[in-house]
């Protein structure tokens, strides 16, 4: 069950990532749902997905914490 709501993060991820604002917050959303492991795998899949996209980076202080 939880593999869906990951899934399900980084699809919501990806459609938000046209709109800074959008993005942190639905980022924000994760950080309260997914477990410690999940944030994990999260952090790592961010900083790849955010590699091109500099406008994104600043949201990685959300799941930095």
């Amino acid at each position: 069950m939880s593999r869906m709501i990951y899934d399900y993060t980084k699809g919501m991820l990806e459609r938000a990532s046209l709109d800074p604002i959008r993005f942190s917050k639905e980022l924000r959303k994760a950080a309260n749902i997914l477990l410690p492991y999940e944030i994990e795998h999260l952090r790592n899949w961010l900083l790849y997905f955010t590699s091109e996209k500099p406008m994104l980076k600043k949201c990685l202080t959300i799941v930095n914490k």
